[in-house]
């Protein structure tokens, strides 16, 4: 431990007096190093060998021998409770992080399994469930995306926020990997980027939100959780997956346009001369209009749908299998109706 005070030796003179019954006084200055203490301190002032016909009063600390003051410093309250509160909070959230290492230690581990940590829980009878051969072909190929999304923090840390936003950064890495492989694929094949937007991509985006809908309406009763997700969705991709891009692109032409520029769209005459001269952000509409008409058929065609399996059924989902099998291949069939269109539409012009 370390001393918060100076030990020191000092020899005391007793001053000339004609009194030999008086009692002497001296200060002794003693030096305290710390402030704000958080437990409470002791020292004592011991008094010995007194010479010159002094002596000690036998009724104090220490007798006819020494004299002896004990000291003790109390501690700052205000101080102690702030360590306290310190402590404590570290302690919280050192048992916070201890619990998110082992989760995350878990997730590398789920993901080196072909059924994601399963085989190693035990069901009502006692039996582990083991994986069959599909199951090992479709661990080795999305071995590497599920390495990849284990790097992602449990939502121990921060209160999830930074679970959230590796979360959103790796959506954003897939996404991009997605939208350049399916665009390199199309210009392989031979399809235009409008029907390679509206199948691949849609696609190889939409699938996740896909499956999050699907596991929505088996785990919940109602169907709010599963077609608030695909709205939801769609919405983020039509207010921020165009809007953001749009306003970034916008900002960026609206400074003037370069030589890039001039060589796509400088001898566009579709383009009005005051924006050839000056440049701005352009986006040709093409077969988008058609597209978004069908879409719009299509997608109110769905809601009446739904609608009208709550009124028959009393549910948007669910109700007799030949009722759900109709409906999906009916929904399905929306699907294929609004590619099929849409790319026809975007051939023949």
């Amino acid at each position: 431990m370390v001393r918060q005070w100076q030990v020191c030796t000092m020899k005391l003179l007793r001053e000339h007096s004609s009194s030999t019954t008086e009692r002497l006084k001296k200060s002794i200055e003693v030096e305290i190093k710390s402030r704000g203490r958080y437990d409470q301190g002791m020292f004592r002032i011991i008094l010995t060998e007194p010479a010159g016909g002094t002596k000690f009063d036998a009724e104090t600390d220490g007798g006819a021998e020494s004299c002896i003051l004990t000291v003790l410093i109390e501690s700052n309250q205000e101080a102690k409770n702030e360590v306290d509160r310190l402590m404590s909070s570290l302690q919280t959230n050192w048992e916070k992080s201890k619990q998110g290492h082992a989760n995350w230690a878990d997730q590398f581990k789920n993901a080196c399994l072909p059924l994601g940590g399963e085989e190693l829980e035990e069901d009502e009878d006692g039996n582990k469930p083991s994986a069959g051969a599909m199951d090992w072909v479709m661990h080795f190929i999305s071995f590497p995306w599920k390495f990849v999304f284990a790097l992602v923090p449990p939502t121990d840390y921060l209160g999830g926020w930074v679970c959230f936003c590796c979360s959103l950064g790796m959506i954003g890495l897939v996404t991009a990997i997605v939208g350049d492989v399916a665009a390199l694929f199309g210009c392989v094949v031979g399809l235009k980027d409008e029907v390679t937007a509206i199948t691949i991509v849609a696609l190889g985006t939409s699938l996740p939100d896909t499956f999050a809908s699907k596991s929505a309406a088996e785990n919940d009763p109602y169907a709010d959780a599963s077609v608030g997700n695909v709205t939801g969705s769609n919405s983020v991709n039509v207010f921020l997956g165009l809007g953001l891009p749009w306003m970034m692109g916008a900002i960026y032409w609206a400074y003037g346009k370069d030589d890039e520029w001039d060589f796509r769209f400088g001898s566009d005459l579709d383009i009005d001369q005051v924006w050839r001269e000056k440049g701005a952000f352009v986006v040709k509409a093409g077969s988008l209009g058609f597209s978004v008409i069908v879409f719009s058929c299509c997608a109110l065609t769905c809601i009446g749908t739904l609608a009208a399996r709550r009124q028959v059924f009393g549910g948007e989902l669910g109700g007799p299998q030949p009722a759900k099998t109709a409906s999906s291949v009916f929904l399905v069939g929306l699907w294929l109706i609004y590619v099929s269109l849409s790319a026809w539409n975007s051939y023949s012009q």
